[in-house]
């Protein structure tokens, strides 16, 4: 139940009382689950860890003895308001100056963020986005390059399908002026009213990675020849890249529902949450070419060729979209289940239970953004048509994690 009297009230009208400085990684977006029928039952406990997990992409080996674990319990203050007031924030991009780019999922509009002041700037709208259900305007990730070629990248979803653009950002035009012309890059995800992924992010390869649904049509999720249920993998440029699963694609993942969570721990190892259907939510290791199992397995099932997850917890705990990672944990950010979770790491291994904060504070959480050691971002979403907006709804808010 939310707390209308506690946090979340008295968060109204409070701006940072710092600016943020760096960059982040994105590592933004989701979508709320449907309340479908069909789940699969599973033998596992909510919230519970797997007992191990394979290496991740990058070869580095799984936890040891060395590795270096956080606490079991973790601490989450919040520090400030850098933006309130906003409608159906999604993507959130930090920019090299500390300020922020902020997604209307709804609006298809860009804004900028000052953080000392909370000023709210419109930046322009990206051509072609055709709202509907839980499509729209999702991922923003800023090119790897971004200091020369100033090129913001978005994930959308059209008239016909999910796509991926990269439009040029010229704050010396005017406000609402700002983007150019918009470059697709990668076109024909399938789109639907529901499980249209969203989440798009520049991992350490600085190859541009994408989180995909299967539009309520779960056989995609299993059909390695279509881009629903998918981890996307490609060049700036959206072509496949050399040493993906398969020549000439783009897949690097497969058999999953609904992803909108993608981060990267400290030894480049890539994690992703997705939406479960009625039973359990999960927050997965990445390997290429794995198999996770959608529609076939729902949480940690144990069947052979199928990867189980690290992690699972009730849809109503959770129903996960962002997430990162900082302090030796992975943050992901819960709509339905109105709470900030922690799972604490050693290497692949979780060395805690999931650990709940903020539950039921600030409403339905969208989008984690890491900014360098024990700071994070946290993007309500109480303004997509699932929530019960107050005043000063939506909300970036600004957090010191250990």
């Amino acid at each position: 139940m939310r707390a209308y009297g506690g946090p979340r009230g008295g968060a109204r009208g409070v701006l940072a009382a710092f600016a943020l400085a760096g960059c982040g990684a994105l590592l933004a977006a989701g979508c709320s689950p449907p309340n479908g029928a069909g789940a699969r039952p599973s033998e596992s406990p909510p919230g519970t860890t797997a007992g191990s997990a394979p290496p991740g992409a990058s070869g580095t080996p799984s936890a040891s003895a060395s590795a270096s674990a956080p606490p079991a319990k973790g601490q989450v203050t919040v520090t400030g308001v850098a933006a309130q007031g906003l409608e159906s924030p999604w993507g959130v991009a930090p920019l090299p100056d500390g300020n922020l780019l902020v997604a209307s999922r709804d609006k298809g509009t860009i804004s900028r963020v000052d953080v000392g002041t909370g000023a709210v700037t419109p930046v322009g709208t990206v051509p072609g986005v055709a709202p509907g259900g839980e499509g729209g305007l999702m991922g923003l990730a800023l090119s790897p390059s971004f200091a020369s070629d100033r090129m913001v990248y978005v994930y959308f979803t059209t008239e016909s399908d999910n796509r991926i653009a990269r439009l040029r950002y010229d704050e010396k035009r005017p406000a609402g002026e700002q983007l150019g012309a918009p470059d697709t890059v990668f076109r024909g995800i399938p789109k639907g009213l529901i499980h249209n992924g969203g989440r798009i992010a520049f991992g350490p390869d600085k190859m541009l990675y994408a989180g995909t649904g299967e539009t309520g049509e779960t056989g995609l999720a299993q059909d390695k020849k279509s881009l629903g249920g998918k981890i996307l993998r490609m060049t700036p440029d959206g072509e496949p890249v050399h040493g993906n699963p398969e020549a000439d694609s783009v897949v690097y993942s497969y058999g999953h529902r609904n992803v909108q969570g993608l981060a990267w721990d400290k030894d480049k190892r890539l994690w992703a949450a997705e939406f479960g259907q009625n039973t359990w939510d999960e927050l997965n290791l990445i390997e290429p070419g794995a198999n996770y199992g959608w529609p076939e397995a729902e949480g940690k099932a144990g069947k052979p060729g199928m990867r189980d997850p690290v992690a699972v917890w009730k849809t109503d705990e959770a129903s996960p979209s962002g997430i990162a990672w900082a302090q030796g944990s992975v943050w992901m950010a819960g709509l339905r289940g109105q709470r900030l979770w922690r799972i604490p790491l050693a290497g692949t291994e979780p060395v805690a239970e999931p650990e709940a904060f903020l539950a039921g504070e600030y409403g339905r959480l969208r989008t984690v953004v890491p900014l360098g050691g024990d700071r994070l971002l946290l993007v309500t979403s109480e303004t997509d048509g699932r929530g019960s907006p107050e005043a000063g709804d939506d909300r970036i808010l600004t957090l010191t994690v250990r």
